[in-house]
């Protein structure tokens, strides 16, 4: 390793060690050593130290034997400026930054030091699962760390830009002279937060740790590696975690340290700064460790190239930047050129099959007035309606193809979309509206994605809008008689109607051992794929994650237990998992990759069980809140009495029906059984739990400890109470 860079790196550990040491001290002096300190929201405690060292530092007397370690790994500060043959005196104090900096930045939380407005600080288990689709799919391929602002305003935005084209996530961390990143991004007026893949962490170097930490806790949950296997852990990181750093203009010690715990996980960091030496040798990194790029149009090119990251930036033939990163973009009304349905008008989407020849691929036709014609800031009515044919097509892939239109209109910057059918609402920006985007361009974007996406089943694509108020009221009814005929279809399956059932594999990429195993009666966990998706994706992609499994002869029927389904999942998950039980929570369950939308769990002197989805930050009944039931659930391991599963599963016929089905839920969050209710309600009556049923499941309006909710039950008379015991 270079000696400037080496003997920069210690001096900034240093640092680093000295400040975590003399926090602790303060706070033991002020609390005492029994004092609790955490993170928020995390089953992992101090991440860096639980997967480092496997240490579960609950409270301040575990934290000094994290800093003593840091004191033991640390080279000593050089008298002279340093040259290293090899690379491990800048790891080592580069492992050193990572501990030293969790130690303070949880302090900070035990002090109760705010994060700064704007700043996301600790970022939660609840977060990581909810983008963890995104990174495991390749809708995220990756996420950059950017420290310091960039030398204008006009470069910040342009580099953040090549990002989000990219669909790279950005954190924005660390200070020049007191300036961020993120003040330069406020002042252009650029919409930051989790939904445009821009999360301002914060203003100091030590927010580099809870990044970091976010990482780290991808290789122990996803990944299923243990506490202390550090080994396992860091190459998981450099494997399977694309992310690098950048950093704006000289680089001080501090950042240096930083960046070497970056490159210890296998990440990469790129200067723009001529003077930054260069430090080549791979392993420890996939490709170099720190290279200089000082011409910015190729400085995002030039990061994904030194990390190796998979990308694919979206070229559609319309005035505005396309890619996942703007899916979650809000366009206020104050900003908004003119809006589609919600409150104010009238507009539909609907997906229809055709015959080969009444299609004329790549046809884009407006009936009615344009953008332009309409009152900036009003609504107008819409119908979008698109015509598809294929010789491989079916009318059980409309729908399918039909709720891509929400995912496929929202990566267009400056639009947003939201519901789908005859319940959208789409918003068009005055900055896109100014760049020329006009409706024809939701057409081409249709054709485009609708084409690359279903390849395998789409020969043509046609799209006509409307938005007379009258060809809309035309096109509303056909599209609900669809859309009732497809649900009706979809509801009308069962596990017995079909000799074949789809697997996920999606996951493995994080998950590798995890398999996940669709029937028409239970969706994926991750509540984004059903068996006709899987059906659907298996026409498109033979090859692809989505497989069919021949059930094959029936093993245990009260169970869920088939020879072809046993097969599968023992030969897909590396030959980890044997035995697979479709019905059951307490025989061989599912295993769970990470991405699921609820936990649910047993409550053993309630005699039944919870759901906990991962939006509830709060306690549950059985002392454990969603983010720790999921760092035991998760990373690809069956786990009996747990499972992760998909919110609808709840009302399938087949939940957990080897123990007693739906009758079993006790407990569960109050927002997501309202949310549910008249889907609960339904399958209460049809399971002949009676009407009153949904209010005999209690939730944290009611109780969220184990002694509130037995006489809660009690009081209902909650079936559950008098049902065979479970186990």
């Amino acid at each position: 390793m270079s000696h400037e860079v080496i003997s920069a790196v210690i001096r900034g550990a240093t640092g680093f060690v000295n400040e975590a040491q003399e926090k602790l001290t303060a706070a033991l002096a002020k609390h005492g050593p029994d004092k609790e300190v955490s993170f928020p929201e995390t089953g992992f405690y101090l991440p860096m130290a639980c997967a480092l060292m496997g240490v579960e530092a609950k409270k301040l007397s575990d934290l000094g034997p994290i800093v003593e370690h840091c004191k033991d790994i640390l080279p000593p500060v050089p008298a002279k400026t340093l040259w290293m043959p090899y690379l491990g005196h800048g790891l080592d104090a580069g492992a050193a930054t990572l501990l030293a900096t969790e130690v303070t930045c949880a302090l900070r939380y035990l002090e109760g030091k705010k994060i700064e407005e704007g700043f996301e600080g600790f970022m939660s288990d609840t977060i990581l699962r909810e983008l963890g689709i995104q990174l495991v799919d390749g809708r995220m391929p990756g996420f950059a760390a950017i420290l310091g602002p960039a030398p204008s305003n006009e470069i910040a935005v342009s580099t953040i830009r090549e990002l989000q084209k990219r669909s790279i996530l950005s954190f924005i961390i660390a200070n020049s002279e007191g300036k961020s990143m993120f003040d330069q991004l406020t002042e252009e007026g650029v919409e930051m937060g989790w939904s445009t893949y821009i999360v301002p962490v914060g203003r100091d170097t030590q927010a580099g740790s809870y990044v970091l930490d976010w990482a780290m806790r991808g290789a122990l949950t996803f990944g299923g590696h243990k506490k202390g296997d550090f080994t396992s852990c860091l190459k998981y990181c450099r494997d399977r975690i694309f992310a690098f750093g950048i950093t704006f203009g000289p680089i001080p010690d501090d950042w240096y340290a930083m960046g070497a715990g970056a490159i210890l996980m296998g990440f990469p960091v790129i200067s723009d700064c001529e003077g930054t030496p260069e430090v080549r040798p791979t392993g420890v990194t996939l490709y170099e460790a720190l290279v200089h790029e000082t011409d910015y149009s190729k400085l995002v090119s030039r990061c994904i190239e030194v990390r190796g990251v998979q990308v694919k930036v979206e070229q559609i033939d319309i005035p505005v930047s396309y890619a996942a990163a703007f899916e979650g973009e809000r366009v206020r009304r104050e900003d908004m050129q003119l809006e589609f349905g919600g409150k104010y008008s009238a507009a539909v989407e609907y997906l229809r099959m055709r015959e080969l020849d009444a299609v004329e691929d790549g046809k884009i036709e407006l009936i009615g007035s344009d953008i332009d014609k309409a009152e900036v800031g009003g609504a107008m009515d819409l119908a979008v309606v698109v015509d598809v044919t294929g010789r491989k097509m079916q009318s059980d892939f409309e729908g399918i193809l039909e709720r891509q239109i929400h995912t496929y209109l929202n990566h267009a910057m400056g639009v947003m979309h939201t519901g789908q059918r005859d319940q959208i609402w789409l918003r068009v920006s005055k900055s896109s509206f100014d760049q020329g985007f006009r409706l024809e361009h939701f057409g081409k974007i249709l054709h485009a994605k609708l084409h690359e996406g279903f390849a395998g089943i789409v020969d043509k694509v046609a799209v006509t809008i409307y938005t007379d108020k009258k060809d809309v009221e035309k096109i509303l009814p056909e599209g609900r008689k669809a859309f009732d005929a497809r649900d009706d279809r979809i509801a009308g399956m069962s596990d017995e109607s079909v000799d074949i059932f789809y697997s996920c594999t999606i996951c493995q990429s994080y998950a590798p051992n995890h398999v996940c195993v669709i029937t028409p009666e239970r969706l994926g966990l991750c509540g984004a794929y059903n068996w006709l998706d899987g059906k659907a994706a298996f026409e498109i992609n033979s090859a692809g994650p989505n497989q069919p499994i021949k059930k094959g002869n029936v093993i245990d029927e009260r169970l869920g237990e088939w020879e072809g389904v046993n097969a599968f999942v023992y030969d897909k998950s590396n030959r980890s998992v044997d035995h697979f039980s479709a019905y059951s929570l307490m025989e061989n369950p599912m295993t769970s990759c990470g991405c699921f939308e609820c936990i649910l769990a047993i409550v053993p002197e309630a005699n039944g069980v919870m759901i906990v989805n991962r939006e509830y930050p709060g306690d549950t009944p059985i002392g454990m809140p969603f983010s720790t039931l999921a760092g035991s659930v998760g990373g690809g391991a069956q786990t009996p009495g747990f499972v992760g599963v998909g919110r609808l599963y709840l009302t399938s016929k087949k939940f957990i029906s080897a123990e007693g089905g739906l009758g079993r839920l006790v407990w569960m969050p109050k927002e997501l059984k309202e949310a549910m209710r008249e889907r609960l309600s339904a399958r209460a009556k049809e399971a002949g739990l009676g009407e009153d049923f949904v209010d005999k499941i209690a939730d944290d309006s009611i109780c969220t400890d184990s002694e509130g909710l037995m006489e809660f039950l009690t009081k209902a008379q909650h079936p559950a109470m008098a049902m065979e015991a479970l186990f």
